[in-house]
């Protein structure tokens, strides 16, 4: 009657100790698809000004152009010399006058006031700053 016992036993505790050496995953090693890619690509971070180029493709590149370097565009049989907004005059305005001209226009230039919520406003000019610019706020003169 022993063995009958005893056997049975013998064969669950053989069982425990093969399933539990087999489901227990060193936890040190790296997983394969973890070693094989080192770093995530920085194209895979989202992109900050995806709005704002939206923004800017809808609603400046017709006149501004692809790189923001402005120039001589037609508009309503008008032509219109279209400033860049990576070099010239447009670098040392500040912030405060830029929205001002998005928002109201002028020079040939239509406003957006109606067209753009204060945060696109914001978004773009964040992208003409640090996208066009390269930062060039920095070199901005307050206005008086």
């Amino acid at each position: 009657m022993k063995s009958i016992i005893l056997g049975p036993l013998c064969v669950a505790t053989a069982v425990f100790s093969i399933a539990c050496t087999q489901s227990a995953a060193p936890t040190s090693l790296p997983s394969p698809s973890s070693a094989a890619s080192p770093a995530a690509p920085a194209a895979a971070t989202p992109n900050e000004f995806a709005a704002a180029q939206a923004i800017y493709k809808k609603h400046c590149e017709a006149c501004h152009g692809e790189n923001a370097e402005g120039g001589i565009v037609k508009v309503d049989n008008k032509r219109l010399k279209v400033p860049s907004l990576k070099s010239g005059h447009v670098l040392t305005h500040p912030d405060e006058a830029l929205v001002k001209k998005i928002n109201k226009g002028g020079d040939g230039m239509p406003a957006f006031k109606d067209k753009l919520k204060p945060e696109e406003i914001q978004e773009l000019l964040q992208l003409i700053r640090k996208e066009f610019q390269a930062g060039a706020a920095s070199t901005a003169t307050p206005a008086k």
